[in-house]
């Protein structure tokens, strides 16, 4: 396994370096790759249980409760998108096309793209 980068941006992509190593463990041995065996709609499934959670959290005012829910929002996100064939740099890339942008202006353009 890779050394664990300091704390930062860069902890996104070590959570996807050991998502993908852990994808190809047998599936009674590693979590992550039992989620990789069970598909997509499970793994979908399982970001809506964690997001769920964190909004959970969020309302119950438990600042402690709603960092360890958002952490795991995260990694079941990181595994659905390594599940779908992208990662967080392409969602960090969409990002910082809407940058600059007025939030109500980007939602309008893209419903005229539908």
């Amino acid at each position: 396994m890779k050394d664990k980068p300091a704390m930062s941006q860069n902890t996104l992509a070590y959570i996807e370096s050991v998502i993908a190593e852990r994808r190809k463990a047998s599936p009674e041995e590693s979590y992550v790759s039992s989620l990789f065996h069970r598909g997509t709609a499970h793994i979908a499934q399982k970001l809506g249980e964690e997001a769920v959670e964190t909004v959970i959290a969020a309302l119950s005012q438990d600042k402690k409760s709603l960092e360890s829910e958002a952490a795991d929002l995260l990694f079941h996100l990181a595994v659905l998108l390594t599940d779908r064939g992208t990662n967080f740099d392409n969602v960090f890339a969409v990002l910082q096309s809407r940058e600059g942008t007025s939030g109500h202006a980007e939602k309008a353009a893209r419903k005229n793209k539908k």
